[in-house]
């Protein structure tokens, strides 16, 4: 393997294994390793000199410079063969140990690698190669005081470590008792925040199954009231027609006044009964829609012509832009019917002057429908209590209703698959939009 030399010698005597070692340790020093590497490298130098020693008159040892990355190499060559399980343990001393064998003579290649930092250049080589030549050999006592030396720092090296060591396990083993205390006390609190949070499911289930019940109670309380009174209420309005009627005894201007508040009071009343009945169905959820292909175009024409009849303002107007024929979706055409309504009387209501117009368009797979008016608005910190029931805005208490209109609504949209939305402000009018699935949700 090339290189540069640095330095040849030959190993002839047993005090020649002193001198080898004396000079691996000056050129591993002069190249820069590390004090401990330069006593590994002579350490592994001198082992494998004896041993080659004892198997050959003579030994011949060569210091080389090169490789990429650099590498201090020292090579050793005998005549024959040698034993390679004995080299075994200066191998682990280095990075590398090569023994190449051709039958006449074993070369054992040892290698260490330089630092990259302050890798030496042509002239530094040639210092290097200057002071090695130059450089008195030590005697065999003096190489061993200085190994006996060297032998010393290690061990007190090796004692130093053990404390470090020691120090580390103590403080290890503390950490470890006060990570199991931690943990012991954060399963405690685990486990206890577990219990308490199966006990708030339980709660929770109780409070819901509490509720449902309430809703339910609710609702059947509805539907028997509002069924009681439709009766009663229905014969006070029939009543009320027949002392009205021209072919009954006439009433004086006082008696007809009274019998049209009369009048206006038990339609109130019918109103709500029907509200509070229509709401409970849809709350129960016995309320199934019969679903059907639903012409937009005829539903639209029909409701511009129901509606025409309850606008009383003549600074109102209705516009109904009825869709084009083919206009269809599945759906329940008494419940979209009943909707549509709620919303364009809603809009009627609350509009003093201007326009309540409903188009529709459709959306891909959706028709999106449209009532939008002209009226007071409605604040944004208020547009999901307007569906809440019996909720009515200050603003618009001045206009009779029961509140239950749109919440009804909103709950057929949600049972026809949809769902309804308001953009409003005060002063600027409202647009309810309705947007459904052209075909029914399976």
């Amino acid at each position: 393997m090339s290189g540069t030399e640095l330095l040849h010698l030959v190993l002839r005597r047993e005090q020649d294994v002193f001198t080898v070692r004396q000079r691996g340790r000056e050129a591993a020093s002069a190249l820069g390793l590390e004090h401990q590497d330069q006593i590994r490298l002579a350490t592994a130098l001198s082992d494998v000199g004896r041993q080659l020693l004892s198997r050959a008159d003579a030994v011949d040892v060569t210091f080389l410079l090169g490789g990429q990355p650099t590498h201090l190499r020292i090579r050793l060559r005998v005549a024959g063969p040698v034993d390679r399980a004995g080299l075994r343990p200066a191998g682990r001393l280095v990075e590398v140990l090569e023994v190449t064998e051709n039958g006449q003579e074993t070369v054992v290649m040892l290698s260490r690698r330089l630092p990259q930092q302050g890798l030496p250049d042509a002239d530094r080589v040639e210092q290097v190669q200057r002071a090695l030549a130059a450089s008195a050999v030590a005697s065999p006592l003096d190489e061993l005081a200085s190994q006996n030396e060297h032998l010393l720092a290690a061990l007190e090296e090796a004692r130093q470590q053990r404390d470090r060591l020691k120090t580390l396990n103590d403080e290890l083993e503390e950490t470890n008792r006060g990570v199991m205390a931690l943990y012991l006390q954060l399963s405690s609190e685990l486990e206890e925040t577990n219990r308490g949070v199966v006990a708030l499911y339980a709660e929770l289930d109780e409070k819901s199954e509490q509720l449902r019940q309430a809703s339910e109670a609710k609702s059947r309380f509805l539907a028997n009231v509002s069924h009681e009174l439709r009766a009663p209420v229905t014969s006070i309005i029939g009543l009320v027609r027949l002392l009205s009627d021209s072919a009954s005894d006439p009433l004086t201007p006082a008696q007809a006044e009274q019998i049209e508040l009369m009048r206006g009071s038990a339609t109130d009343l019918l109103s709500l009964v029907n509200d509070l009945l229509d709401l409970a169905k849809a709350e129960s959820g016995h309320l199934e829609p019969t679903w059907a292909t639903v012409d937009l175009g005829q539903l639209f024409k029909q409701l511009r012509g129901t509606l025409k009849a309850i606008l009383v303002s003549p600074d109102v107007e209705l516009v109904v832009e009825a869709p084009e024929d083919g206009a269809c979706l599945e759906s329940d055409e008494v419940l979209l019917s009943q909707v549509l309504r709620n919303l364009l009387h809603n809009a009627v209501k609350f509009t003093e002057q201007g326009t309540v117009t409903m188009r529709a368009e459709r959306d891909g797979g959706q028709w999106r429908i449209t009532v939008a008016d002209t009226g007071i608005g409605i604040p944004a910190a208020d547009h999901e209590r307007i569906f809440e029931e019996f909720v009515q805005l200050p603003r618009r208490q001045k206009i009779r209703g029961t509140g239950l209109g749109l919440p009804y609504a909103r709950r057929l949209v949600g049972i026809l698959g949809g769902v309804m939305s308001l953009d409003s402000e005060p002063g600027s009018g409202s647009v309810f939009t309705v947007t459904l699935p052209v075909s029914r949700q399976r």
